[in-house]
């Protein structure tokens, strides 16, 4: 695939779907968009907004291939990954490998069901787009990741402690829109169920952002909802440095109607938050430290951009894209967000990803939207007994 060079496209008016989108639809459309967001991301991870429009001789206005064209293979040897030509990456290869371990316990997730079925999963032979082969996951995820296989399947580290000690970054939150989902429409639930099933894999701030990741693609689904709402929800959750930093992300945000002039504030909005460092490929001796004064600078962002696009998938994943450093993961944020809210996504890339990384992007939705009505039930019968015991003790009839 050739790259795509124009500057930003004229999208001033989002767009919605003439009708409501259901449970289904909003599934689908999150776990799609979050996985065209992740391969639009993919080849220009790493570098800055300057530095992508020298590149491609413009924004990023759709799938593009590798940043080293043919030498990709060579020009980064420790991690010589197909990036780009809509390819994902392990933001998606996570992400369904979650939506499995659902299909299996059928039920809420702990951090025992990451002991149980993520990490077997993880040590199990799946095709990797940017490998171009069959392999285990656990060859293509980032150090972070491969922590969760070392402390659980090696050391038998307890799940909920096993998360102490890793490097602190977006790792965990970057998968954890399927949570989301099966709590949609209740973000609290949806924030509590991903601080357990971060447990194993992060601790501090990166644990958090994980809780509100979730909490805000729960949000995204209720109807009605629109990026303000949502960032209202993920805000009454947030903690410390996290909800510091989607304030001021926010507070910035607000001030722009489209991501072009929005780049350099989100940025330095941010910035004080972000403990990686002004140059991505080479981070600060404080980087990844827990605290409760900082934050993972993707989530933030993500929900800067959802305001800026204004529920528009086009204008929020392209933002998120030409934003540059850790973009991947940030436009699979704001993707999956914006799924959920609804925003259409362009057929032709999600046709152009799914070829690319020969993946069925329907099938985790199915099974996800199937699991997310089984466990309802399950909460309604569980509330129902709640209730019934809660009156007899309370005298009540």
């Amino acid at each position: 695939m050739t790259p795509t060079t124009a500057m930003e496209p004229t999208l001033s008016t989002p767009h919605s779907s003439p009708t409501t989108p259901g449970l289904d639809e909003r599934i689908t459309r999150a776990l799609v968009g979050a996985a065209v967001g992740d391969a639009l991301g993919g080849p220009v991870e790493g570098w800055t907004p300057e530095q992508i429009a020298e590149r491609h001789g413009g924004r990023v206005t759709g799938v593009v291939g590798p940043w080293y064209g043919e030498d990709w293979r060579t020009a980064r040897p420790i991690a010589p990954y197909h990036k780009g030509d809509g390819h994902v990456t392990d933001d998606t290869l996570m992400t369904h490998a979650l939506i499995r371990v659902y299909d299996r316990v059928r039920d809420h997730l702990d951090a025992y069901a990451v002991a149980d079925h993520l990490v077997p999963d993880l040590l199990s032979p799946r095709w990797i787009p940017e490998l171009e082969t069959e392999a285990l996951p656990l060859q293509r995820i980032f150090l972070a990741e491969k922590w969760i296989v070392a402390r659980l399947h090696y050391g038998h580290v307890d799940p909920r402690e096993a998360g102490a000690g890793n490097i602190v970054n977006c790792g965990a939150a970057m998968y954890m829109a399927p949570v989301g989902l099966v709590n949609a429409g209740h973000p609290e639930a949806a924030y509590a169920e991903a601080l357990e099933v971060a447990a194993p894999h992060q601790s501090s701030y990166g644990r958090e952002a994980a809780g509100v990741f979730a909490a805000a693609v729960a949000a995204a689904c209720r109807p009605g909802a629109t990026p303000g709402t949502v960032v209202d929800a993920a805000l009454s959750l947030a903690k410390d440095g996290t909800r510091s930093a989607i304030e001021a992300v926010a507070e910035a945000a607000v001030r722009h109607e489209g991501f072009e002039t929005a780049l350099v504030p989100l940025r330095a909005a941010v910035e004080p938050f972000d403990t990686v460092g002004p140059d991505y490929r080479s981070p600060s001796l404080g980087a990844r430290r827990p605290s409760r004064l900082h934050a993972i600078e993707e989530l933030p962002v993500a929900l800067g951009l959802l305001l800026v696009g204004g529920g528009d998938y086009r204008r929020t994943v392209l933002g998120s894209v030409n934003y540059g450093r850790d973009c991947d993961s940030i436009a699979t944020m704001s993707g999956a967000i914006v799924g959920a809210l609804g925003g259409e996504i362009p057929a032709d890339w999600a046709a152009a990803v799914a070829e690319a990384s020969r993946l069925d992007l329907d099938a985790p939705a199915e099974v996800l939207a199937q699991v997310a009505r089984e466990v309802f039930a399950r909460d309604l019968e569980r509330r129902r007994t709640h209730e019934q015991a809660f009156r007899a003790l309370a005298g009540e009839r």
